[in-house]
């Protein structure tokens, strides 16, 4: 079939402002929308900037705008859009590189403020095996393991549009996965820091969030989780 690829443009050398470029293509029902930005850079533009790198869903690079919903370009294929034309943009909320690539940076630094690895300094058995944990045990964090910090989640919230300092549903997912590991040592500290201004209470249970996770984690359900944990553990 043939197509319209609208693609979002800046140029920062360049630009005074951002444009789209349009790209007539002949594609495939079963492309991804990955497939057309590789199919303009080999044909048509080889400068178009935009982050790939497995292109199998797992690294989360690709994330981006497809038809004004947040997605990775390598998992959404043309016939599920069901549409002639497809625009893509960049993800809004983090400031813009160029063209569909913006800067991470304040997504990881959020990330970061979380604690997002497991703190415990007890010995280990004397056995010398690792700390086990039961299926029960495990199975209390498992969705929250499943993140691939694509940022599409957080780039969806209306609470972080409007909140840039707000840590986000990527960096509060990653504290859940801790806080809920019988094995961690540092939950308290991690709630006293989604307890704080910018923490889990500027969630407006929106679910955009969990609309937009590549990984189907239920993002809205482990923020009201966590803030079931904040009430337990502070009053």
């Amino acid at each position: 079939m043939e197509l319209q690829l609208k693609v979002f443009r800046f140029h920062p050398e360049k630009d005074l402002r951002p444009h789209y470029d349009l790209f007539s293509l002949e594609a495939e029902a079963t492309d991804r929308v990955l497939d057309l930005l590789e199919m303009v850079r080999a044909e048509h533009d080889p400068t178009l900037a935009y982050r790939r790198s497995c292109a199998h869903g797992v690294c989360g690079s690709d994330a981006m705008r497809i038809n004004g919903k947040n997605g990775l370009a390598c998992k959404i294929l043309v016939r599920d859009l069901r549409s002639r034309q497809i625009t893509v943009e960049p993800l809004l909320g983090l400031p813009l590189i160029k063209d569909l690539i913006v800067d991470m940076e304040p997504f990881f630094a959020h990330y970061r403020a979380v604690l997002p690895y497991l703190v415990n300094d007890e010995p280990l058995p004397e056995d010398g095996r690792e700390r086990l944990q039961s299926p029960a045990e495990r199975d209390r964090f498992d969705d929250t393991t499943k993140c691939i910090l694509c940022a599409a989640c957080t780039t969806s919230c209306p609470s972080f549009w409007a909140n840039r300092l707000y840590l986000g549903p990527a960096a509060i997912v990653n504290a859940h996965r801790f806080i809920f590991d019988n094995r961690d040592r540092a939950g308290a500290r991690r709630l006293k820091i989604l307890a704080e201004r910018q923490g889990v209470w500027l969630c407006r249970t929106a679910f955009n969030c969990t609309e937009a996770c590549p990984r189907y984690i239920h993002i809205t359900q482990a923020i009201a989780e966590i803030k079931n944990a904040l009430l337990n553990h502070f009053i």
